[in-house]
């Protein structure tokens, strides 16, 4: 009897070990379940103004490769593309911003052009614009990498929120999306803080598209050819 409690006690370490490696598995397959997802985005001011009710669960949109958000009431989805986006790894980058630092984080896909070609979500190196297009026409700028916050699931860009919309034109409906890369309001050297424009600070968040049947179709298919690829039987 003693000799089998030694046993158990023994056992208890291997046991704990086992179980936290089940549960560190299942909160992965979770963050990557949730991760490989499409998405709309839509914002929230970081700060309530007299604003607010034209920002609060705002879609951005797409418009001439660039994010706006649109902020309409009552006539939302009639011209512009909203932002379904959701993260891919970036061709060329995942070492590059393992050396910089940054553990995870991948790049930002939107839509698909004439050509079936993925568009990336980037901002732009010089005016620190967010934008989409083509890998050649992301990869000289800042493409990544892209996450969200561990509870809300907020959209991040190199680990944190920096989003600004700023007003480019008066009385104009759409709000062009920036990323305030040096933490700066935009105000460094021919960056658009410095142009006396309407800016405000806002938060990036994530909105699960609604699934039909064929997402669900979809998915059952998946699974049914990952199943068979991995020589599993269902009695």
């Amino acid at each position: 009897m003693v000799f089998g409690l030694l046993t158990a006690v023994a056992a208890c370490p291997a046991i704990i070990g086992t179980t936290e490696a089940i549960r560190h598995g299942q909160k992965e397959n979770n963050r990557e379940e949730h991760r490989g997802r499409k998405y709309n985005l839509q914002v929230s001011l970081l700060h309530r103004s007299a604003y607010s009710p034209y920002f609060e669960k705002a879609p951005i949109v797409l418009k001439n490769n660039k994010l706006y958000v649109d902020t309409r009431k009552d006539i939302r989805n009639d011209h512009y593309f909203h932002a379904a986006v959701n993260y891919l790894p970036f061709p060329g980058k995942k070492e590059v911003w393992r050396k910089a630092g940054f553990a995870l984080g991948e790049g930002l896909v939107t839509l698909i052009n004439d050509e079936r070609v993925l568009n990336w979500v980037y901002v732009d190196s010089n005016t620190h614009e967010l934008k989409y297009g083509i890998r050649a026409e992301a990869e000289p700028h800042i493409c990544g990498p892209w996450d969200c916050t561990k509870l809300e699931r907020r959209l991040t860009f190199q680990l944190w929120e920096g989003f600004i919309v700023v007003e480019e034109e008066p009385d104009d409906d759409l709000w062009a999306l920036y990323f305030d890369c040096e933490d700066d309001g935009l105000t460094g050297k021919d960056q658009i803080g410095n142009q006396n424009k309407r800016m405000l600070e806002v938060q990036v968040l994530r909105k699960e598209m609604r699934r039909d049947m064929a997402d669900a179709m979809h998915e059952r298919i998946e699974r049914m050819e990952q199943r068979e690829e991995l020589g599993v039987t269902v009695e």
